[in-house]
């Protein structure tokens, strides 16, 4: 670029003076500054040309390498550098480029990796998660937007105070619903300019890209001790239950010795015998359920199931004046003593995930910009909109799910 500008300045300056005459080289403008000899009418030209501003024509073009006029400036996209495991089950995540090297963790097939380095070795080193070491090039996908698109979940993060979703992409159309900030939607479509299409409870709608900050989440890598903290959790997690249900079962037997007990008294001794025989046995069931479901949120859901009918507020946190999605799972647990973040993309961090088909009364169901309580028997208590208010919906799928996260 620079080369040419300086030519065809010059070339412009002789034709004025001189017409056909001719013109002159930079090389040959150079060599004038350099006070070096040049002979006939362009050493004359040469010679009256203004040295400062050829200098000052230098000095604009310094850093700025000769491009070709038509050359379009490329991008970097923003998949060229994720690396997405490809492999049977896991791939080891290694403290150094070599088989032999401590294992720092795991990254599981369709899991994702930004690559750091590509060793002479056939290793690339990578952060995923907490987790930054070295893994074998031949088990990860590098680059492939189609394939990283396809494991990882596209979000628009809330970035206003209130966010209008709209039916239609111009702000003339109607609002769907509206979103607070540090709200995550799913991204469904950016052919659109200027908008989004999103996923909400209230159907799919769509915002505008002033508003959100857009990225890409995936399944990240786990490392040694995020493994073990997994398994002693899933560990207790199964041993209480194991205990629940044998209480369960002991309050079974208990009930039904009870009314045997009853209907024994009740031959030799009337009615009375057994109404207060089956009362007895019904309060010790009672007993023995509630404190079976406290250990595994079930209490949750009974606490939170009075406030069934109470209406939905937006930005609401009061579960009798009305509250929103996370404002009610956040006052619900507040109930128990545990502290929730108060949207529902933070909630969506909270605790630790279990899949669906393991959900259990009293995890939290994560949503595209919405989030609930399972119930149980395939059911979400929840703030649903205000003309609902606080209800059940069922099936707890009639929206995708995007996660499904354990406090207790």
């Amino acid at each position: 670029m620079k080369k040419r500008m300086i030519l065809v300045r010059m070339m412009l300056a002789g034709c004025i003076l001189l017409g056909s005459m001719g013109t002159v080289s930079v090389e040959a403008s150079r060599k004038s500054a350099e006070g070096l000899p040049l002979a006939g009418v362009s050493g004359k030209l040469l010679e009256l040309a203004d040295a400062d501003r050829i200098e000052k024509i230098e000095k604009n073009d310094a850093g700025h390498a000769d491009v070709a006029f038509n050359e379009i400036p490329k991008t970097a996209s923003e998949y060229e550098d994720i690396a997405i495991a490809q492999v049977s089950h896991y791939v080891n995540v290694r403290s150094e480029p070599n088989t032999e090297s401590e294992v720092l963790g795991k990254l599981y097939n369709n899991s994702a990796a930004t690559i750091l380095e590509t060793t002479e070795n056939g290793w690339y080193r990578i952060r995923s998660g907490s987790v930054e070491g070295y893994v074998k090039a031949e088990y990860v996908v590098v680059g492939n937007e189609e394939l990283a698109r396809s494991v990882g979940t596209r979000y628009a993060t809330v970035t206003t105070m209130t966010l209008f979703v709209r039916k239609e992409p111009t702000t003339e159309a109607k609002v769907l619903t509206m979103l607070p900030e540090g709200d995550d939607l799913v991204v469904l479509d950016e052919s659109d300019e200027g908008w989004v299409k999103v996923s909400t409870v209230e159907g799919d709608g769509f915002v505008s890209r002033d508003f959100v900050t857009l990225s890409t989440e995936y399944v990240e890598a786990e490392s040694r001790e995020e493994e073990q903290a997994r398994l002693a959790a899933e560990e207790a997690e199964r041993r209480a239950a194991a205990a629940a249900a044998e209480e369960a079962r002991r309050a079974r037997e208990a009930k039904e010795a009870a009314r045997a007990a009853s209907s024994g008294r009740s031959q030799k001794s009337g009615s009375s015998g057994n109404s207060g025989g089956s009362g007895h046995a019904g309060s010790s069931a009672g007993t023995g359920a509630s404190h079976a479901g406290s250990s595994n949120g079930q209490a949750v859901v009974d606490y939170a199931k009075q406030f069934v009918g109470n209406p939905y507020v937006y930005g609401g946190t009061s579960l009798t004046d009305g509250a929103d999605c996370s404002g009610f799972v956040m006052s619900v647990y507040a109930a128990f003593g545990i502290s929730l973040p108060r949207n529902s993309a933070e909630q969506r961090k909270a605790g630790y995930e279990v899949s669906l088909s393991e959900a259990r009364p009293g995890d939290i169901v994560c949503y595209s910009g919405h989030v609930g309580i399972y119930a149980g028997n395939n059911t979400l208590l929840h703030a649903s909109n205000e003309r609902t208010g606080i209800t059940y919906t069922s099936p707890v799928t009639y929206r995708p799910v995007l996660a499904v996260r354990r406090i207790f």
